[in-house]
């Protein structure tokens, strides 16, 4: 019983960042319909540059996150505006763009690599931030990881509120539901989806902050967390944000159990199994519609 307990406090803590990993490609491929595989080269950067902060400044990993976030924000903003705003122009159906505008994210994703690789190599990278252990229930946690959950919940908590509760998070929910008929309601389109993109990369920034806290931090770790954050959407639902944020915490207990039972080198393989069995017996996803 210690031994599950310990599992599930430990899918727990890893969960909350899934969670947030995979509300941010939510809203980008929900709302904005771009299936941003660099997703987790924004997490990677958001990490790198939190990781860049501490070692060279000695700036507070969690003061970092008003830093990366805005930073990442406007990145991503920018892009759609740019790239993803003229492939939206000029492709003949939706259906095209998101074929285009999938392919552009694969352009990027070498890209953002390369330059983190040029800038910090290709080497294992971390640092020491509250790595003090904590007993809960006879198991001992490092108290990084749980304030990592618990920044990651009330971040999680807030863009749903956002999106609930504000007129711009109204008027993203209808432009998810018909961007045709939003404009026609005054809804301006194209602010809309570009602060959608841009939103997806500031919830991967403040989830590469987090991670960084936790975890040693590599150039080419993004593509696990785009296979993670993919696979939570469609377990949570596509386009619904309370659907990934607990698809996230269910992945996050998958894999502690994976990885305590069995070979931890098995978990990404787990993923993809679910990820199979869910497009068969429900592609809608738990929340999805």
């Amino acid at each position: 019983m210690e031994k599950i307990v310990s599992t599930v406090i430990s899918g727990l803590l890893m969960g909350g960042i899934y969670a947030l990993i995979s509300m941010g490609l939510s809203i980008q491929y929900g709302v904005a319909r771009v299936l941003n595989i660099a997703h987790g080269e924004f997490i990677m950067f958001g990490a790198f540059i939190t990781w860049t902060l501490f070692s060279s400044f000695g700036i507070n990993p969690l003061i970092s996150l008003i830093i990366v976030g805005p930073i990442m924000f406007i990145i991503g903003f920018l892009l759609y505006r740019t790239l993803f705003t003229s492939l939206r122009i000029s492709s003949v159906t939706p259906a095209a763009f998101e074929g285009n505008s999938m392919l552009a994210a694969f352009g990027l994703l070498f890209i953002i690599q390369n330059i983190a690789l040029s800038i910090w190599t290709g080497a294992m990278k971390g640092y020491s931030f509250l790595r003090v252990g904590l007993n809960i229930g006879g198991a001992v946690f490092e108290e990084n990881r749980l304030v990592a959950l618990g920044f990651a919940v009330v971040i999680g908590l807030a863009f749903y509120l956002f999106l609930a509760r504000t007129r711009m998070g109204k008027a993203i929910r209808s432009a998810a539901q018909d961007t045709t008929t939003a404009g026609l309601m005054g809804v301006n389109i194209n602010l809309v989806l570009a602060l959608c993109f841009g939103l997806g990369a500031l919830m991967a920034g403040f989830a590469g902050v987090l991670i960084s806290m936790c975890n040693p931090i590599n150039a080419t770790m993004g593509l696990d967390y785009t296979v993670i954050a993919i696979v939570v959407v469609v377990l949570g639902g596509l386009g619904s944000i309370p659907g990934s944020f607990i698809g996230g915490f269910i992945l996050g207990i998958i894999g502690s159990f994976v990885t305590s039972y069995k070979d931890p080198l098995l978990a990404t393989a787990a993923y993809y199994v679910i990820f199979m069995i869910l497009l068969l017996v429900r592609p809608k996803g738990i929340l999805g519609r």
